[in-house]
């Protein structure tokens, strides 16, 4: 299957590369990307021969968070189409997080917002050395609501509290300590770090290992259908508040809105 905005390889072992493939657009996630993703994943999980996965991005950064073009779309949506772009976006969020094969991310450059997200619905994710990640929603005026439920589960409420909110960027070093990824590398290395998660997979039953999967995702913090119905009505409500009209506005502008320090109200 051919995809718009992905880059996707298999090797003779059964390991895939699911590269994001907007660079220009620094891996932004677009309607056809999410819609990508989303394919991909039910694509893949048909294919009970695959052993594991690895989500990278093309270009500087591995992704730069929601697309402009989308942002614009949603300013003048109503809160019914808002709603069903939110459940677009979550549907694939949990798309990733439930694959059966292991998703191993290789993260360079910058996760933000949704490729923050993107991070956490990995079941390992390695770092390059100067990667920035954050969950930086709040600057619009807007809330990490559809990754919400990813993030915590990964985090756990007490470290994401310390980034959650805050849209504080941090590198990859304190990702580590807070349990975003799982370790960082020095750029050469990262190849090298990734083929040492896709080895133990290549000994161990894929089956097995999915049920494995299955269990570790029933036996931790599962992601129900409770809760992403409560992510998606948060994060419709934001984009109804005064303040995502005038953040949005603001990013749209590329001039600073009126909640930031050293800024005036209009």
């Amino acid at each position: 299957m051919s995809y718009r905005t992905l880059r996707v390889e298999r090797d003779a072992r059964g390991v895939v590369t699911v590269a994001l493939n907007r660079p220009a657009k620094r891996n932004a996630l677009s309607v056809a990307m999410i819609d990508d993703l989303t394919s991909f994943a039910a694509e893949a999980n048909r294919d009970g021969s695959l052993r594991a996965m690895v989500l990278r991005g093309e270009g500087e950064v591995f992704c730069a968070g929601g697309d402009l073009e989308w942002m614009r779309s949603q300013v003048e949506a109503d809160r019914e189409t808002r709603r069903r772009e939110a459940r677009r976006l979550a549907a694939m969020l949990r798309a990733l997080n439930e694959l059966r094969a292991p998703l191993i991310g290789a993260i360079h450059g910058a996760a933000l917002g949704g490729g923050a997200g993107l991070a956490a619905v990995c079941d390992v994710a390695l770092a390059v050395d100067g990667t920035r990640f954050g969950f930086t929603e709040t600057r619009l005026g807007l809330i990490p609501a559809t990754i919400g439920p990813y993030v915590i589960a990964r985090l756990g409420e007490g470290r994401a509290r310390q980034v959650f909110m805050s849209s504080r960027v941090f590198d990859a070093d304190e990702a580590v300590r807070l349990g975003l990824v799982a370790r960082c590398v020095e750029r050469a290395a990262l190849e090298a770090a990734v083929e040492r998660e896709v080895a133990p997979y290549l000994q161990a039953a894929p089956g097995a290992v999915a049920r494995a999967k299955a269990l570790a995702l029933d036996l931790g913090s599962p992601v129900d259908d409770a809760a992403i119905d409560r992510s998606v009505e948060a994060l419709v409500d934001a984009w109804d508040s005064e303040e995502a009209r005038v953040g949005i506005a603001a990013f749209l502008d590329k001039r600073s809105p009126p909640w930031a320090s050293g800024t005036r109200k209009p």
